[in-house]
């Protein structure tokens, strides 16, 4: 019995200094570990927390009636200073390509090309399937080394087949390239909180999403348009690589945050970083879009300030249509680098202009009246069976192809969530994590 009491002293004296040491019986709390939320994410910057006037700002000249003022907050966040490019949107999709191509067509993990010596995925022993080199006959790093032909067979079936086939080329089908995630739905979960007959499975949304951008979209979008080339080589071209993505619908966009946060966290995971460092990156809320195109401005029309869409040189200060068909006039034909123009006081690039970007919201004329004006956002997930009323999203910020009035900080649009534009981007946002930077109480 003595012996018991006194290992049972011994467990207790454990768990005391692991709470903290001397605690001397007082409560102080689980020591998280420490981490830095003055780390800015790459390619983000910090937009402080705020009010102001959401809604119109000029003249209602069409007389819609649906962008009434509302005086609102919004908490601090990070935001891309960017719409999110062809390159980062392709590392997502190769990402799903390899992913599938280990998972079901090679089953086993072992199967990568080895990485040349030198390269930065040499130096982090990171390995991976260089595509490149799976039909010629390299070297393939393996328990026991086998060749790229043997590797090149067994991911044949993820190619074209038969009459899809075009000069005998190997093309991955794209349309075997799907992304599979699962997210809470927390507000679904709020709502039902009190009805014992739910279990949290119900709360929880599972999608499958086809990643590969339509980039028929610059045919689809236009009636006798000889856009082929842009067809053939937006999305791919090198050149291109510094442009918006398009043609990529709402649900493509929340697949892309979904999975930006899960590569983070596995990159945290391997680096032994804090799990906690970092909120899941999101699409922007309307109001979170609005609060930051207008840059910490007050009655602006446009994230540049002022009632003017030219600068004192006369120069235009956004990518969008100028007159009637000159879309040559303001340096780009169509969509431009995500760094062209002047950013806005928060460091934000092409607020307004270059491509219209999907936001998280769900669009309905009379929200102003009745969200909340403290991180206001109204959303909905739609089904399939839904009539296509309930699947309008909030679209901001104007494109290319618009004229000037959608390129103010008030206006907003709509675009149906299974939809995808030529002229229809996103950029992502994450909550930042703790106090306002600016507090210092």
């Amino acid at each position: 019995m003595k012996k018991f009491y006194f290992i049972a002293l011994l467990s207790c004296a454990a768990v005391w200094s692991s709470c903290g040491s001397n605690a001397g019986g007082e409560l102080v709390g689980v020591r998280s570990k420490k981490f830095n939320n003055q780390r800015v994410p790459y390619g983000m910057v910090y937009i402080p927390g705020g009010s102001f006037i959401m809604g119109q700002t000029d003249q209602d000249i069409t007389f819609a009636q649906i962008a009434q003022n509302k005086q609102v907050t919004v908490q601090a966040f990070y935001m891309d200073e960017t719409e999110i490019t062809n390159a980062e949107y392709r590392q997502f999709v190769n990402w799903v390509r390899d992913s599938i191509a280990l998972t079901d067509y090679l089953q086993d993990q072992n199967y990568y090309i080895q990485p040349r010596r030198g390269s930065a995925a040499s130096a982090t022993g990171q390995k991976y399937i260089d595509w490149k080199k799976v039909g010629n006959g390299s070297k393939l790093w393996a328990g026991t080394r086998g060749t790229a032909a043997a590797t090149s067979q067994k991911l044949q079936a993820m190619y074209y087949q038969g009459d899809d086939r075009i000069f005998d080329r190997n093309e991955i089908d794209v349309r075997l390239l799907k992304y599979q995630f699962a997210m809470m739905q927390y507000r679904l979960a709020s709502n039902g909180r009190f009805n014992k007959d739910l279990k949290r499975a119900d709360f929880i949304l599972r999608d499958t999403v086809s990643v590969y951008p339509d980039t028929l979209v610059w045919l689809n979008d236009f009636t006798y348009a000889q856009n082929d080339p842009m067809v053939q080589g937006y999305f791919s071209h090198p050149s291109f690589d510094n442009y918006p993505v398009v043609g990529v619908d709402w649900r493509q966009a929340r697949a892309f945050t979904v999975w930006r946060t899960r590569w983070y966290e596995g990159y945290a995971h391997s680096r032994k970083m804090p799990a906690n460092g970092r909120l899941p990156y999101e699409l922007p809320s309307e109001a979170e879009f609005e609060y930051a195109a207008r840059g910490g401005r007050i009655g602006d029309a446009y994230p540049w300030g002022g009632p003017y869409i030219r600068n004192a040189k006369g120069c235009l200060m956004a990518n969008f249509k100028p007159g009637r068909g000159n879309y040559v006039d303001d340096g780009g034909a169509f969509t431009v680098n995500v760094r062209s123009y002047f950013p806005n006081d928060f460091g934000l690039y092409n607020m307004a202009g270059n491509v219209a970007e999907w936001t998280s919201s769900a669009y309905d004329e009379s929200s102003p009246q009745f969200v909340h004006d403290l991180n206001p956002s109204y959303s909905y997930e739609a089904k399939a069976s839904d009539p296509a009323v309930l699947k309008r999203k909030t679209v901001k910020g104007g494109s290319w192809k618009d004229i000037g009035y959608f390129l103010q900080n008030s206006a907003s649009t709509y675009e149906y969530q299974d939809t995808s534009k030529s002229y229809i981007g996103f950029r992502c946002v994450t909550k930042f994590p703790g106090r306002d930077i600016r507090d210092k109480n």
